[in-house]
C-alpha cells in the first residue's frame, strides 16, 4: 500500500458516553426482543426471591427461634424450600436465555458487517488496513454481544436487587431505609467520576490493540520478506512499544476500576455503621426486632453486592462503548462507487473503450492521470509500459472501475460506463495478478469461483486451455486437492496457473493481467503466456509487465509517464523509434544474456525505473 494512503484511526476523544451509540448498541437485540423479554422476566423474578429469602430469614428468627414455635419454624422453612426449587428453575432459564440471546446477536452483528463489507468499494480497503477491519469484525463485536446480554443481565440483575430490597427495608423499617437512600446519589456520583476516566483509558487500549492486531497481520503475512531482509529485531522493537503503550493505558484503566471497589465497600461499612447504631437503639426502645435488625443488615450488605457488580459492568460498557463507536464507523462506511440512479445492466460490455479527457487522483495535489485518452478497439490487446506511480495500475483500475475518473468520462461501446450497474462491468471482467490469490477449499472449487454453475468438464477443458490439467493431474487428489489458505499449498506458478483458469472459465469480456509472469519461471511464463492467448482471442486485453519479452504480441504498446502517454505502438514500431521503450527492451535483452553466462548475475527487474523516473503516488500502482 502506498505510504499516502496510511489510515488514520478514529480519535473518540470525549470523555461522555454518546446515547446514540447506546441507543445502537440496544438497537442489536431488537430482533429478539421475546428473548429479551423471556430472561428479563426470569431475572425479576430470580431477584425478588433472593430479597424474600432474607426477609423469610427475619420471620424464622422472629416467629420460630426467638419464641421457640416449632410449627412456624417448621412452616417459614417449607415455604424457604418450595421456593428454593422455583428459584433454581428461574436461575437456569435465564442463563439458558441469555446464552441464547448472546449468539444470536454474535451471529447478527457479524453477518451485518460482513454484509456490509461486501458493498463497500475497493478504495476502501485499498487505504484500510485489513487488522483495523479484522478488529472490528471480532474482538469488537464480541464486546457488544456481551454487553447487551451478560451486561444487561448484570444490569438488570443489579437494579431488581436494589429495588427489591428497598422494599422489604420499607417494609422492616422506613426510617432506616431512609439512610440507605442518602447512600445512592454518593455512590451514584462516584460511578459517574469513574465512568468518564475509565472510557478514555479503554478507547486508548482498543486504538492500540487495532494497531496490534495489524502488526501481527503484516508479519504474518510477510513473514518471507521479515526473515529475507533479517527485521525480525526492528519488527520486535516496534512491537514492545506498541504492547508497552497498551500495557500503561490497559494498567490505568485496570486501576481505577479496582479502586471503585473498595470506594463502594467503604461508602457501605459507613452505612452498616449507622443502620446498627440507629437500629440498636430501636431494639432497646422495643420499636424494633432483633430478627428485623439482622434481616436489614443483610439487605444492605447484600445490595452492596449488586452495586459493586455494577462497578464491574461500568467498566466493561466503557470498553464495550469504545467498540461500538469502531464498529459502527465501519458500518456507517460508504461505498465510493455506486450505482447511478436509472443505471442497466446490458448484458454485455464488448464493445470499443475509450478515455475521454480522464483526470484521476488519490490525493488532489498528486494528480496520477492527467487529460488522458486513449481508445481501444473491441478484441484489441494493449500492453501499458511505465514506471512505478506512473499510472498503469490506476488506468487498469478505472476500466475495471475500482475508480471513477475525477473528471472526463470513461466510455464503453460508446456509452459512458458510469450508466451501467456495477455488476455489468465487474461480472465481465477477468483479472490475474502478479501474487493470485486463492480461497481455502480445492483447486475444483476455486476454479468454478468466477462461474458458479459451471460444470465439471468446462472446469477441466478451462484448466486446459490455461496449461493448469497437467500438473493438476499429478496431485494425489488431483481437483480435489486442497490448496491451503491462500493457496499455501501451492507454488506461485501453479496459484497463477489456477488463476489464469479461473479467469478462462469465467470467460471475461474485458481481461486484465498485471505483472502476472514477473514471479514464475522461465518455463511456467510460457504456460501463462500460453493461456493468455487463448482469454486475449475472446476479449479486449490490458497487460502490464515489466518483463517485456511478454508483451511483444500486443497489438499496441503504451509507454505510460507523467500522467499521460508518451509512446504508443507495435513492438516492432517502439523498436524503429528508438525511444524509452527502445532503451528498456534493449537492456532487459542485454541483462538476460549476461545472466545466461553469468550465473551470478541478476537481471535489473526496476531497470524500467532507472529509465523513466516517475513519482510514487497511486496505491497499488
Amino acid at each position: 500500500m502506498s505510504s499516502d494512503f496510511q489510515y488514520e484511526e478514529e480519535d473518540f476523544s470525549s470523555s461522555q458516553v454518546n446515547t446514540s451509540i447506546l441507543k445502537r448498541i440496544l438497537g442489536a437485540v431488537r430482533p429478539h426482543w421475546k428473548w429479551v423479554l423471556g430472561f428479563m422476566v426470569s431475572i425479576g423474578v430470580v431477584s425478588a426471591m433472593e430479597s424474600f429469602f432474607t426477609f423469610l430469614g427475619k420471620r424464622i428468627v422472629d416467629e420460630g427461634i426467638i419464641p421457640r414455635n416449632t410449627d412456624a419454624l417448621i412452616h417459614n422453612l417449607t415455604i424457604y424450600g418450595v421456593v428454593s426449587i422455583f428459584f433454581a428453575m428461574f436461575v437456569f432459564a435465564f442463563i439458558f436465555l441469555a446464552g441464547v440471546l448472546g449468539q444470536r446477536v454474535r451471529y447478527d452483528l457479524r453477518k451485518a458487517v460482513f454484509d456490509h463489507l461486501q458493498t463497500l468499494s475497493f478504495s476502501y480497503f485499498d487505504k484500510t488496513p485489513v487488522g483495523w477491519i479484522m478488529s472490528r469484525v471480532t474482538s469488537d463485536t464480541e464486546r457488544m454481544a456481551d454487553l447487551v446480554t451478560w451486561g444487561m443481565l448484570d444490569v438488570t440483575w443489579a437494579v431488581m436487587n436494589i429495588v427489591f430490597a428497598l422494599f422489604f427495608m420499607a417494609t422492616i423499617n422506613w426510617q432506616l431505609m431512609l439512610i440507605v437512600l442518602v447512600m445512592i446519589p454518593i455512590l451514584l456520583r462516584v460511578a459517574m467520576w469513574f465512568k468518564n476516566k475509565i472510557l478514555v483509558e479503554y478507547r486508548e487500549v482498543r486504538k492500540i490493540n487495532s494497531k496490534i492486531t495489524g502488526t501481527y497481520n503484516e508479519n504474518i503475512t510477510g513473514v518471507r520478506v521479515v526473515k529475507a531482509l533479517r527485521r525480525e529485531e526492528e519488527n520486535r522493537r516496534e512491537f514492545d512499544n506498541l504492547a508497552e503503550n497498551m500495557y500503561r493505558r490497559a494498567f490505568r484503566a485496570a486501576w481505577l476500576s479496582a479502586l471503585f471497589l473498595p470506594v463502594v465497600q467503604i461508602l457501605s461499612a459507613l452505612a452498616i455503621g449507622a443502620i446498627l447504631w440507629n437500629g440498636g437503639i430501636q431494639v432497646n426502645l422495643g420499636t424494633m426486632t432483633i430478627g428485623g435488625i439482622q434481616a436489614f443488615i443483610a439487605y444492605v450488605t447484600f445490595m452492596m453486592w449488586p452495586v459493586q457488580d455494577l462497578a464491574r459492568v461500568y467498566s466493561e460498557m466503557q470498553q464495550a462503548v469504545a467498540s461500538a463507536e469502531r464498529f459502527f464507523s465501519l458500518m456507517d462506511s460508504k461505498p465510493d462507487i455506486v450505482n447511478k440512479p436509472g443505471a442497466t445492466n446490458p448484458g454485455t460490455i464488448r464493445g470499443d473503450i475509450e478515455f475521454d479527457n480522464v483526470t484521476f487522483y488519490y490525493q488532489p495535489e498528486k494528480p496520477v492521470l492527467t487529460n488522458f485518452n486513449l481508445k481501444v478497439k473491441r478484441g484489441e490487446t494493449i500492453a501499458l509500459v511505465g514506471p512505478t506511480g506512473g499510472g498503469k495500475s490506476t488506468t487498469v483500475n478505472l476500466i475495471c472501475r475500482f475508480y471513477e475518473p475525477k473528471e472526463g468520462r470513461i466510455l464503453i461501446g460508446g456509452e459512458d460506463y458510469t450508466n451501467y450497474t456495477l455488476e455489468a462491468i465487474q461480472s465481465r471482467i477477468g483479472v490475474v495478478l502478479q501474487t493470485p490469490h486463492l480461497f481455502s477449499g480445492s483447486i475444483r472449487e476455486n476454479l468454478r469461483y468466477g462461474r458458479l454453475g459451471a460444470t465439471d468438464e468446462e472446469i477441466e477443458e478451462a484448466a486446459k486451455l490455461a496449461g493448469a490439467h497437467d500438473f493438476i493431474i499429478t496431485l494425489e487428489k488431483g481437483y480435489d486437492e486442497e490448496v491451503g489458505e491462500g493457496g499455501v499449498l501451492l507454488s506461485v506458478g501453479q496459484k497463477q496457473l489456477i488463476s489464469l483458469a479461473r479467469a478462462v472459465l469465467a470467460k471475461p469480456e474485458i481481461f486484465v493481467m498485471d505483472e502476472a509472469t514477473s514471479s514464475v519461471d522461465t518455463l511456467t511464463e510460457a504456460l501463462i503466456q500460453r493461456g493468455m492467448e487463448v482469454l486475449m482471442k475472446q476479449s479486449t486485453s490490458f497487460i502490464i509487465a515489466h518483463r517485456l519479452s511478454t508483451i511483444r504480441r500486443a497489438d499496441r504498446i503504451l509507454v505510460i509517464e507523467h500522467g499521460g502517454i508518451s509512446e504508443m505502438g507495435s513492438h516492432a514500431q517502439l523498436m524503429q523509434l528508438r525511444g524509452h521503450y527502445y532503451n528498456l527492451y534493449t537492456k532487459q535483452f542485454r541483462d538476460e544474456l549476461e545472466a545466461q553466462f553469468d550465473p551470478f548475475a541478476v537481471p535489473e527487474r526496476s531497470s524500467l525505473d532507472q529509465h523513466l523516473p516517475g513519482q510514487v503516488v497511486a496505491a497499488g500502482d
